[in-house]
C-alpha cells in the first residue's frame, strides 16, 4: 500500500514537471515568434535570405526556443528556491558580516552563468570575455549587497537611487566614447532570466522575515540596483583598457549549403558551450551545496527536485548559447547590414520600433514581472497596462536607438535627459512605482535584445558606415531606460487619478504597498 503510494506520488510529481516544462516551452516560443516572423516578413520583401542562411536562423530559433524552455524551468526549480531560502535564513541568523559575503559570492555566480551577458562579451573583442564577466559579476555581487542592506536598514530607494546615477554621470563624463555604451548595456544584460529570478527570490526572502509595514515594497528595487554595478564596473575597468580602446567582434552566418553542413554548424557549437555552461554553473552549485551543509540543511526532497532543476538549467542553457552563437545572432547582424546599405534605410527606425513593441511584449520576465506587480498592488496596477506601458517604451527606446545607427548622435543626447526625467518623476509618484519601474528596466531587456536586436544595430551601422562602439552599442541600454519614464508615468496617472476621489480612503482589498505616509505626503503635494 505504501509502495503504491510512494509511486503515485512519483506518478503525479512527473504529470506536473511534463505541465511545467510545456508551459516554458509555450513562453519560450511567444518570446521568439515575434522575431521568426519578422524575419521571415522580411525575407520574402526586401532582405531576401539564401535557402542554407534562412534554415541556419530557424534551427537556431528552435535551439533558442527549446533553451529557453528549460533553462526557465530550471531556474523556477533551482535559483527561485535557492534565493529566497538563502536570503530568508540569512536574515534569521542576524548575522550582517554572514549576509554580506553570501550575497556577494551568490551575486557574482550567478552573473558569470547569466547567458545575456556572455553574448555581449563575445562581441567586445577587445576585452577578453572573461575579465568583462568578471568585472560586471564584481559590480553585480557589490550592489546586491547594497540592496540587500537598503532592506535591512529601510533606506529610501530613492535616495540611493539619485546618488548612484550622480555617481555614474560623473565617472562615464571621463570615460572614453567606445567604452560608454558598452557599460550602459552591461547594466542592461546582467538583469536577465538567470539572475532576475535569484534576486527577486533573495529580496523576497529577506523583506518577508524582516517583516514590517514596507517589507511587500521593499522585494521591489533590487534589479534596478544591481544593475547599477556593472555600469560603475565597467566604466572603472576603461581605465585599464583606455589605450586600446574596445572593438567589437564581427559576425557573420556560416555558409550553409547541404544538412550535412547545417548539422556540423551547429554540432561544433555543443561542446564548446556544454564546457562553458559547466565551468559557470559549478560555482554556484558547489557554494550552495557547502551552504546546505553547514547552515541550509534542507530536506532530501527538495535538494533532489534542486538537482533536477539544476540539470534542466544547464542542458538549456547550452541548447540557448548554441542556437544564439550559431544561427540566431548572425542572421541577426546579416539583415541589419541588408537594410542599412539599402538606399531608403530610414526604414530601420519604424522598423526597430515595431520589433521592439513586440519581443518586449512576448518577453517571459516581463510577464513574470507583471504579475507579482498585480498581486502585490492588489490590482491596482493591471498586467495590461503594465504590458502596454512597457511595450511602447521598449518601442520607442529601439526606434530612438536606430536614430543613433542612422545618425551618429551621441548617446549623452538620450541618456543624460532620459534619467533626468526618470529620476526626477521618483519625486512625484508612489514609492512602489519607482521601484517596479526601474526593476522594469533591467527586465525589458532581455534575451531577444541581446541576441537579435544589438546585433541588427550592429550590422546596420556598419553598412552606414557609423562607428559600432559608439552608434551600436547603448541599444540595450535605451531598451533599460524607456520603461524607468513610462511605468512612473503609470504611477503619475495613477496618483492623479487617486487625487481626484474624495479623500484617500483605502478602497475594499487595500492597497498597502501603493501608499504607505510617505506617499501620501507626495499626493499632498
Amino acid at each position: 500500500m505504501e509502495k503504491a503510494k510512494v509511486q503515485q506520488k512519483i506518478k503525479e510529481g512527473r504529470h506536473r514537471m511534463n505541465k511545467n516544462l510545456k508551459a516554458k516551452i509555450k513562453e519560450s516560443l511567444t518570446s521568439v515568434l515575434p522575431i521568426t516572423i519578422i524575419v521571415l516578413v522580411l525575407h520574402f520583401t526586401i532582405t531576401p535570405l539564401s535557402g542554407g542562411t534562412l534554415a541556419l536562423f530557424l534551427v537556431g530559433a528552435f535551439f533558442l526556443i527549446v533553451g529557453m524552455g528549460l533553462f526557465t524551468l530550471g531556474a523556477d526549480l533551482s535559483m527561485m528556491p535557492m534565493g529566497e531560502t538563502i536570503g530568508s535564513e540569512l536574515t534569521k541568523s542576524r548575522k550582517l558580516l554572514l549576509l554580506i559575503v553570501v550575497a556577494f559570492v551568490m551575486g557574482m555566480f550567478i552573473t558569470i552563468a547569466e547567458p545575456d551577458l556572455q553574448v555581449l562579451a563575445e562581441q567586445v573583442s577587445s576585452i577578453p570575455n572573461m575579465t568583462l564577466i568578471l568585472t560586471v559579476a564584481v559590480g553585480v555581487g557589490l550592489f546586491l549587497v547594497l540592496a540587500l542592506l537598503r532592506i535591512v536598514f529601510q533606506k529610501s530607494l530613492r535616495v540611493l537611487l539619485i546618488i548612484c546615477y550622480a555617481a555614474i554621470f560623473i565617472i562615464a563624463a571621463f570615460a572614453s566614447d567606445s567604452f560608454l555604451a558598452v557599460a550602459f548595456d552591461s547594466g542592461g544584460v546582467t538583469t536577465g532570466p538567470i539572475t532576475v529570478p535569484f534576486i527577486l527570490a533573495l529580496g523576497i526572502g529577506v523583506a518577508a522575515v524582516r517583516g514590517g509595514k514596507s517589507s511587500q515594497d521593499d522585494s521591489f528595487g533590487l534589479v534596478a540596483i544591481c544593475s547599477i554595478g556593472p555600469i560603475l564596473a565597467v566604466l572603472l575597468l576603461d581605465m585599464f583598457f583606455r589605450n586600446s580602446g574596445a572593438t567589437y567582434a564581427e559576425v557573420a552566418p556560416t555558409e550553409i549549403n547541404s544538412v550535412v553542413e547545417l548539422f556540423e554548424a551547429f554540432g561544433h557549437g555543443f561542446p564548446e558551450y556544454f564546457k562553458e555552461v559547466g565551468i559557470a554553473l559549478s560555482p554556484i552549485i558547489i557554494f550552495f551545496a557547502i551552504f546546505q551543509i553547514f547552515v541550509l540543511k534542507l530536506p532530501k526532497t527538495q535538494i533532489i527536485k534542486m538537482i533536477v532543476g539544476i540539470g534542466y538549467t544547464y542542458i538549456g542553457l547550452v541548447l540557448f548559447l548554441t542556437g544564439v552563437n550559431v544561427g540566431f545572432l548572425p542572421i541577426g547582424n546579416y539583415i541589419g547590414a541588408q537594410i542599412g546599405s539599402l538606399d531608403y534605410n530610414w526604414i530601420l527606425i519604424p522598423l526597430g520600433a515595431v520589433m521592439g513593441f513586440f519581443v518586449v511584449m512576448a518577453e517571459p520576465a516581463v510577464h513574470v514581472l507583471n504579475k507579482q506587480v498585480e498581486e502585490i498592488t492588489v490590482g491596482a496596477i493591471t498586467k495590461r497596462s503594465m504590458l502596454m506601458s512597457l511595450s511602447i517604451g521598449v518601442a520607442i527606446s529601439i526606434g530612438l536607438s536606430m536614430i543613433r545607427v542612422v545618425t551618429g548622435l551621441s548617446i549623452w543626447w538620450f541618456i543624460l535627459p532620459g534619467y533626468g526625467i526618470a529620476l526626477a518623476l521618483t519625486f512625484f509618484v508612489p514609492r512602489v512605482f519607482t521601484a517596479i519601474a526601474f526593476d522594469s528596466g533591467g527586465v525589458a531587456s532581455g534575451p531577444m535584445t541581446a541576441t537579435f536586436l544589438l546585433p541588427f544595430a550592429m550590422g546596420a551601422c556598419a553598412s552606414v558606415g557609423g562607428n559600432i562602439m559608439t552608434d551600436a552599442f547603448g541599444l540595450v541600454a535605451m531598451v533599460a531606460m524607456t520603461p524607468l519614464i513610462t511605468i512612473q508615468g503609470l504611477g503619475l496617472v495613477y496618483k492623479i487619478k487617486l487625487k481626484r476621489e474624495e479623500g484617500l480612503e483605502k478602497p475594499e482589498g487595500g492597497l498597502v504597498p501603493v501608499l504607505d505616509e510617505e506617499d501620501e505626503e507626495i499626493i499632498d503635494l
